[in-house]
């Protein structure tokens, strides 16, 4: 009787987004750079891509550019 080979794992679903973190189905193991094994059990998980966040390798949105509001105009007519 021939070998069958096994079956192939189920593909995982990668998203890239603009100017933000790359978005994968989990769960998700990630090895770093220094050979640290980090795991998320999490249903969709933002890999961090800038290198901002202070939960590296999660993205925590530090990505997103900071703005002030803007200040009121001043009423140069006051009554």
């Amino acid at each position: 009787m021939p070998a069958t080979a096994p079956a192939p794992a189920p593909a995982r679903r990668v998203s890239a987004e603009p100017q933000g973190p790359v978005l994968i189905e989990g769960p998700v193991e990630i090895v770093l750079d220094d050979g640290t094994l980090v795991r998320s059990d999490r249903f969709m998980v933002a890999v961090c891509t800038c290198r901002r966040s202070r939960a590296y390798p999660w993205c925590d949105t530090s990505h997103r550019r900071r703005e002030r509001a803007a200040a009121p105009p001043e009423d140069r007519n006051p009554s």
